[in-house]
């Protein structure tokens, strides 16, 4: 493959990123907390690495259809062509969004971009990393059509990147016409609402036209309260990731019948395997009522993890950017150093003790990745001087960190 899409959506969408960061500081939005930024952002970054994964599946399962079992032999791939395929992928989107949220191992893949009670642009990259692989179980029939593996995977990017820029409460309600057509920041912010009236509501990522016809439309009215029930209350990646997995396996484990634990998975969330007492939903989540999650964090790490965010940004490109110095091997080797990093984030912004030994272990990992990459690059004395200016500046915080001084309160705005 030569080229990956996300590579190179990934500057436009740091691009807004920043751009929505500055006129919410300019302006005094306060539409950003801090803490749950960088929880977004870190697992967003760690989730990158996995589309390399995925892409892989794409080529070679999609591309096995394609090649054997296709009903148009050539589709030209013009502004038509590509119309139409964005149009294929948003309708199955559609479908699988819907599923998403009314199937438990969906929900349990899809849930923890959920799990962030605001919204602003960030909150967009916040995704599982099974939720990639979950959707592409679904969008094989375009390559039956005819549609080529490459262009579905790109054109699912260009989908992705186009939600990407629902996800914010600057933009309010649009002109009727596109509001009637299209999906807007209006429609996606109803469906990331906990409100009774918001929930199980407005799945399209494109054109809002899908909710329409098959009646899961709602419109924004009343205040929305973003998050979900049963919150996995941390900031840690992995935790974000497989918070519902979790509580479908204690489930599973506690169900009577054999059946029944392996039926679970595949059931509405509402379902309740025999012998055991149906869970009540919980009382609604009003802007009066609700907690977002809080922690006290390590004193000083907000310039930590802006230095740290500066170089996991590079770290991920260099990971997911197809034709570079670093051999694949390599790769999967610095995927987990990043994953390794974010985790930490997580630890320094809930004062984790376990951090400080856990931050040690990870630059003597990511010291054996820096060997590798000054020894592969001609010329590598840049390198050389970045990389013992990185490692300097991460001891000295975590020496800092290690003092167990704590921030007076949990700041998070």
């Amino acid at each position: 493959m030569k080229t990956n899409v996300y590579a190179l959506l990934t500057p436009i969408s740091i691009f807004f990123i920043l751009l929505e960061v500055a006129v919410n500081y300019v302006y005094r939005k306060n539409l950003i907390r801090f803490k749950e930024f960088f929880a977004n952002f870190g697992t967003a970054l760690a989730n990158q690495t996995v589309n390399v994964l995925v892409a892989l599946g794409v080529y070679y399962t999609y591309g096995f259809l394609w090649e054997n079992y296709r009903l148009i032999e050539h589709i030209e791939m013009n502004w038509l062509g590509y119309l139409l395929l964005l149009l294929g992928i948003d309708f199955i989107f559609y479908w699988v969004h819907r599923w998403g949220h009314h199937i438990n191992i969906m929900w349990a893949a899809h849930s923890p971009h959920h799990s962030a009670e605001e919204m602003n642009f960030a909150v967009a990259l916040r995704a599982s990393v099974t939720q990639r692989l979950f959707s592409f179980f679904f969008f094989w029939p375009l390559t039956l059509i005819g549609f080529k593996p490459e262009y579905i995977y790109a054109m699912t990017a260009i989908h992705l990147f186009i939600a990407f820029l629902h996800h914010t409460e600057l933009i309010g309600k649009l002109f009727r016409w596109i509001e009637f057509i299209f999906t807007t920041p209006s429609h996606h912010r109803v469906h990331h609402g906990v409100n009774y009236k918001y929930l199980d509501k407005n799945f399209s990522e494109f054109l809002i036209i899908w909710d329409r016809i098959f009646g899961t439309f709602e419109e924004e009215q009343e205040k929305v309260v973003y998050g979900m029930y049963h919150h996995p209350k941390t900031w840690n990646a992995i935790k974000i990731n497989f918070h519902y997995y979790i509580i479908l396996w204690n489930t599973a484990k506690a169900a009577p019948y054999f059946w029944d634990k392996i039926k679970l998975w595949f059931m509405p969330l509402t379902w309740t395997p025999r012998g055991l007492e149906p869970k009540p939903m919980p009382a609604e989540i009003t802007p009066q009522n609700q907690k977002v999650y809080e922690s006290i964090g390590f004193h000083g790490f907000k310039p930590y993890l802006v230095f740290q965010l500066i170089f996991s940004v590079w770290l991920m490109l260099l990971i997911i950017t197809p034709q570079n110095f670093l051999p694949l091997n390599m790769k999967w080797y610095a995927a987990l150093v990043l994953w390794h990093g974010i985790i930490n984030w997580s630890g320094v912004m809930e004062a984790k003790k376990w951090t400080i030994l856990s931050e040690m272990i990870r630059l003597v990992l990511l010291s054996y990745l820096c060997f590798e990459i000054v020894n592969i690059v001609p010329n590598s004395l840049p390198y050389l001087i970045s990389f013992g200016l990185y490692f300097a500046i991460s001891l000295f915080y975590v020496f800092y960190f290690s003092k167990g001084r704590l921030e007076e309160k949990a700041i998070n705005a």
